[in-house]
């Protein structure tokens, strides 16, 4: 993370971080999850994780990011929710513990393009039945954001800034994540938009978080 000040890793209640591919954002997450525990004694991190391992690469990818996190915020704990964001918020937040959500591309996927069961053809596991499915469990993760008893960062995608996708499906996709992004943005605090491993504070909260 290029910046290191205080002021740049004050924590507030929520932070919505969000970024390109290697932008720097999850690197900036666990900045604040390490200033949050170096801070006292008494705090802790978790991490909540929504990737799933769906093959070699994915397999490899998440070993190498848990190694590098365990080095970075030693002692953060690591909790896999693929699906039940608002539920892992609610059984892990408490007021000396700082929660990190990375990330809601990878929550948002699972909902709307989730890998077809056995026996069924890719094309039937993409489908309007599953945005509706979806919306419930948005709006719990909206109100869990809202009321967690300590402070939380959440970490999505960017990826509406480039060419517009000639898939149906992929276009949907794309507008079904600045939506959610946008619905995040209003219920966090602060949000912060990184690129080149450099943070932009989007909207700032009106004090920083005390505990």
């Amino acid at each position: 993370m290029s910046d290191g000040t205080a002021a740049a890793l004050s924590i507030a209640r929520s932070e919505l971080i969000l970024g390109g591919q290697k932008s720097g954002k999850s690197r900036r997450a666990e900045a604040l999850a390490r200033a949050w525990v170096d801070a006292s004694p008494a705090h802790r991190a978790v991490f909540v994780a929504t990737g799933q391992a769906w093959d070699d690469e994915m397999r490899e990818r998440i070993a190498r990011h848990q190694r590098e996190r365990a080095v970075r915020v030693p002692g953060m704990q690591t909790v896999e929710a693929p699906r039940d964001v608002a539920g892992a918020l609610a059984r892990h937040s408490a007021p000396q513990t700082l929660v990190v959500v990375d990330c809601l591309t990878l929550w948002l996927t699972q909902w709307l393009m989730p890998l077809p069961a056995p026996g069924e053809e890719a094309a039937q596991a993409c489908g309007a039945q599953h945005a509706e499915a979806f919306e419930p469990q948005c709006r719990d993760f909206l109100q869990a954001v809202r009321q967690t008893a300590g402070p939380v960062v959440i970490v999505g995608n960017e990826i509406g800034l480039g060419v517009i996708p000639l898939g149906r499906e992929v276009r949907a996709f794309v507008d079904a994540l600045g939506v959610l992004n946008q619905r995040t943005a209003e219920a966090c605090e602060r949000v912060t938009l990184v690129a080149a491993g450099l943070p932009l504070t989007l909207k700032k909260e009106a004090w920083p978080w005390r505990s």
